[in-house]
């Protein structure tokens, strides 16, 4: 492998574990916090890519614009979710809840058929991120690649920055430790898991909107990406936003390489990474032991 190929994967690596990051980081919060198995995340993820592929005729040039009101809309959504759905899951069993929020991925999916059909549809990449930069003599890598991780770190950095850094971050991550102390402070709990949840539908929808363009917006695409946010969520251990980052780059590199070096066995390299995390630390990488 040479140095041009050698920089490509690491690029695919990259961009491939921070798009990860972005439907984790909300699958982790909302595991973390509110204690909700929600299998029906990777749905958000698809709904995101729907969005790109019904808004983009309608903003034509206007990509980031189109962002914007896609996350919107899905925040909108998310929080309104939480208040029909998912406030009803908190004081249920593990079991129930997977199952419900299971029968969830079904009535999206039927619902996706009704109004968009079964068809595999294409996003396009907006006119001024088209093309590629050279890599050495003859490769090359397309911007849009390059500015969908980018986007992608601004958005991680936007969001160490509101966790860490703001009061909204501090009730986040005195929910994650001890929430019946958070209700005792007088915080209003129940608007706390709306905004969590609405903020974790945002980033995986935003996900599915940066990902339409480099790949295929077709059926059941949400139900490819869930398992690895899970894999994700445990490696970087549960409500750790740092974990999730971490996981997610590691996850990109192990599953880019593998694929190049051991093509054959590439699909059980991410699993390997797990069990050998979870061995040394039960917990995860940036978990807190119980």
């Amino acid at each position: 492998m040479d140095i041009a190929t050698f920089l490509v994967q690491c690029l695919n690596s990259v961009q491939y574990g921070l798009l990860l990051f972005l439907l984790a980081s909300g699958l982790t919060l909302i595991f973390g916090i509110m204690g909700v198995i929600n299998l029906a995340h990777g749905s958000f993820y698809m709904l995101g890519a729907y969005m790109a592929f019904a808004l983009s005729p309608l903003f034509g040039d206007q990509f980031l614009v189109m962002l914007a009101v896609g996350v919107a809309l899905a925040a909108v959504f998310g929080y309104l979710l939480e208040w029909a759905f998912y406030s009803y899951l908190y004081q249920r069993e593990h079991l129930q809840q997977v199952l419900m929020t299971y029968a969830l991925i079904l009535v999206f999916e039927e619902l996706r058929s009704i109004l968009v059909g079964n068809d595999v549809h294409g996003v396009k990449v907006p006119p001024w991120l088209e093309g590629s930069f050279a890599l050495g003599d003859v490769m090359s890598y397309p911007w849009y690649r390059l500015f969908a991780s980018g986007a992608c770190i601004v958005l991680a950095v936007a969001l160490y920055w509101v966790v860490n850094r703001t009061k909204l971050g501090m009730m986040i991550r005195a929910g994650a430790s001890n929430r019946d102390m958070v209700r005792g402070l007088g915080i209003d709990i129940q608007r706390l898991y709306r905004i969590v949840f609405a903020a974790g539908v945002a980033l995986a929808a935003l996900a599915g909107m940066i990902a339409a363009p480099m790949s295929s917006v077709y059926p059941g695409m949400g139900g490819s990406v869930l398992i690895i946010c899970f894999v994700v969520v445990v490696i970087g251990g549960i409500g750790s936003i740092t974990g999730a980052l971490v996981a997610s780059l590691l996850v990109g590199f192990v599953d880019t390489f593998g694929k190049v070096f051991f093509a054959e066995l590439s699909g059980m390299g991410i699993y390997v990474l797990m069990a050998i995390v979870l061995i040394w630390r039960p917990e995860g990488l940036m978990g807190r032991k119980a």
